[in-house]
């Protein structure tokens, strides 16, 4: 029953965070075979939640509000997808290109000299 409970709170979790998240709206743009070639500039703006993150431990120990964990878990989350998702990026940027390779050449297509 609580094994139960749990799994439908996290589909629920999941389909929230996949519909209203903006940074999830812009990871499903980046899988896309167009958006591949911005992963690694996209992890640009991973460093900058990054930062994010780190302003708010340091406005933490300054004395402000505990609140502010929230707001950090949720930047170090979106700055991870970023960082880790430009080298993963590069690696379907390979497959997609040895897929199109392959399908160019059983075509029947030859490159021109």
């Amino acid at each position: 029953m609580l094994l139960n409970r749990l799994w439908n709170a996290s589909i629920h979790t999941r389909t929230f965070l996949r519909r209203w998240m903006p940074t999830n709206f812009l990871l499903d743009a980046l899988r896309t075979r167009r958006g591949l070639r911005w992963g690694v500039p996209a992890m640009l703006l991973g460093l900058v939640y990054l930062l994010e993150a780190v302003t708010c431990t340091g406005l933490i120990q300054q004395g402000w509000s505990k609140w502010l964990y929230l707001v950090f878990f949720l930047t170090l989350w979106n700055a991870l997808k970023f960082l880790f998702f430009g080298p993963w990026s590069l690696v379907l940027l390979v497959r997609a290109r040895g897929r199109e390779m392959r399908v160019h050449s059983s075509a029947g297509h030859t490159k021109p000299v």
